[in-house]
């Protein structure tokens, strides 16, 4: 075992292009360090749906430039067996450890593959290279980013020419074209060839972003806004320029990109602490509202004052709002979100006369859905442009959510007293999330198992009336690892993160109010519910 794991890297050492990783792990071959070895060459990264995403660092199990190069020839083999011979590829990046070398080395291979390849001038939100596809008829592009993971993570995303990211069976046949590239000798990496694109198309981009604000709205909110240390900034600023908001107010020490993500333990406005800053900030200023992007700047985190503090709003939370408000100004098509978020949206759509869909969770089935006008995910990812972005968006929501919070403080009021009309109109959906990340996978599977073979039958005491293994799929789902209870009230999901070592559970629970008057108590009484549930289900799954 020990000659194997010595021989396994060697023959990487021998292909690894990157001086740094070829020195991380000639120090380990020289240790003998069997333990780190082992952990680095058990397998390979995965190629799947949410492309790749990892650990940066030497070998086949971690994020590096030969795995990169090995997955541009792998998209590369399968592009021009779909006919793209000729075609364009657009690859983007953000700001973290190495994201500028891996998108370099994919333009480089797409060159070498016969393909054009064409690079965005620098670390750029995720949204811009989502748009930049279909503007330019691209026929595939790539994201280099890991979006809010830790700061020692990389990932590579995977968008088709449609400009939404790839589903089955287009991974599958991927991993496949990757697995096949028998060594980094073979695949062509030319110097030069491809072109790295001028401002013109972010420029494009932000031109499309006026589109979704009505033309003579107010556009009076002051916000206090974070970048979270990633690439958000100069095109939020430059979007809200556009569009004659108050410029935001900064939080200085986050504003800038770095990959170290020095204020924050997870760059992730949904994570404790992370939005510490901003709320001082805010405390500082007294804005009607604070945003924050994630650092590839697709999601949008929203906190408003709420008595004497600030508080996020839940994803469900600013996804309902969203909807409301395009209500109110007369959009068309069909509303879509994913399982795990809140039914609040199948009730606003419906009693608005439009459709309605519920997809698998990720932008990926979002975006895919007909007639798309607007698509959400409890998880912070708006799309409140399809035409121009097919996926989460977090500059043209934060354009959205202020211009909502302008109409509102015209009138005297706050995002909150719509969520309060909200709640009367349609009932108050609480929404909760049991989320627990693990070092040990067999943690996960363990728990799901459990569920599985002794299912609960009853959660806070409400029955539970309808338990769905999605592996099964369903009439309108496709399979899926997760589970789905549907009791009186309430709606639980519980399924594995397809992106970090999590487990997932989402909860929602329903509680009918009368009039504004009944809030109050419909709050208490819907809190209660959710941590019992929450406690039930710990119980029941082992975690």
């Amino acid at each position: 075992m020990h000659d194997d794991l010595i021989a396994k890297a060697q023959a990487w050492l021998a292909e690894d292009p990157d001086p740094e990783t070829r020195d991380e792990l000639a120090k380990l071959v020289e240790a003998a360090d069997v333990e780190e070895l082992a952990a680095r060459f058990s397998g390979t990264l995965q190629f799947g749906t949410a492309g790749l995403r990892g650990e940066l660092g030497a070998g086949p199990m971690r994020m590096n430039r030969t795995v990169v190069i090995r997955a541009a020839a792998g998209l590369a083999a399968y592009l021009k067996k779909h006919g793209h011979e000729n075609g364009l590829v657009v690859v983007g990046y953000d700001a973290r450890h190495k994201s500028e070398d891996f998108a370099r080395d994919t333009a480089a291979v797409m060159t070498g593959a016969g393909l054009r390849a064409a690079v965005l001038p620098r670390p750029l939100p995720t949204p811009v290279l989502a748009y930049a596809i279909r503007h330019l008829g691209a026929v595939a592009g790539v994201e280099v980013t890991a979006s809010h993971n830790p700061p020692r993570d990389n990932g590579y995303k995977v968008y088709l020419g449609d400009g939404s990211q790839i589903v089955p069976p287009a991974d599958i046949d991927i991993a496949q074209e990757i697995a096949a590239v028998p060594s980094l000798t073979v695949v062509p990496r030319p110097t030069e060839g491809w072109e790295t694109l001028d401002d013109s198309v972010l420029d494009a981009y932000l031109a499309r972003t006026d589109a979704v604000l009505a033309p003579d709205s107010p556009r009076t909110a002051r916000t206090v806004y974070t970048a979270m240390h990633g690439v958000g900034k100069d095109v939020l600023l430059a979007a809200f320029e556009r569009a004659g908001f108050p410029a935001p107010a900064l939080v200085a020490e986050q504003a800038d990109p770095d990959p170290d993500f020095p204020t924050v333990a997870f760059p992730n406005p949904e994570e404790p602490g992370a939005m510490d800053l901003a709320f001082a900030k805010a405390r500082e200023t007294g804005p009607d509202l604070v945003i924050a992007n994630d650092p590839d700047a697709d999601r949008c985190a929203v906190a408003v004052k709420d008595g004497e503090d600030w508080r996020m709003l839940r994803g469900d939370e600013v996804g309902a709002l969203l909807a409301a408000h395009l209500v109110n100004r007369g959009a068309r098509g069909t509303f879509a979100e994913s399982i795990v978020s809140s039914s609040l949206l199948g009730r606003i759509a419906e009693k608005a006369g439009l459709g309605y869909e519920e997809t698998l969770t990720g932008f990926k089935w979002i975006a895919r859905v007909d007639g798309l006008r607007y698509g959400y995910e409890e998880a912070l990812g708006y799309c409140v442009d399809p035409e121009g972005v097919r996926d989460k968006d977090g500059i043209t929501a934060a354009l959205l959510i202020t211009e909502l919070a302008s109409a509102l403080k015209a009138e005297g009021r706050t995002l909150l007293d719509l969520l309060d009309d909200l709640a009367v109109e349609h009932g108050l959906h609480a929404t909760d999330q049991l989320s627990v990340r693990v070092e040990d996978l067999s943690v996960i599977a363990d728990a799901m198992r459990r569920l599985r073979e002794q299912p609960p039958t009853e959660l806070a005491g409400l029955p539970i009336t309808r338990a769905e293994d999605l592996t099964q799929g369903t009439e309108t789902l496709p399979p899926t690892d997760g589970l789905r209870y549907t009791l009186e009230g309430a709606r639980v999901i519980v399924r594995p993160s397809g992106t970090e070592p999590k487990l997932k559970c989402y909860l929602e629970v329903v509680v009918p109010v009368a009039t504004h008057a009944d809030l109050p108590a419909a709050r208490t009484k819907a809190a209660d519910l959710l941590t019992t549930i929450k406690r039930d289900l710990s119980t029941a799954a082992g975690i």
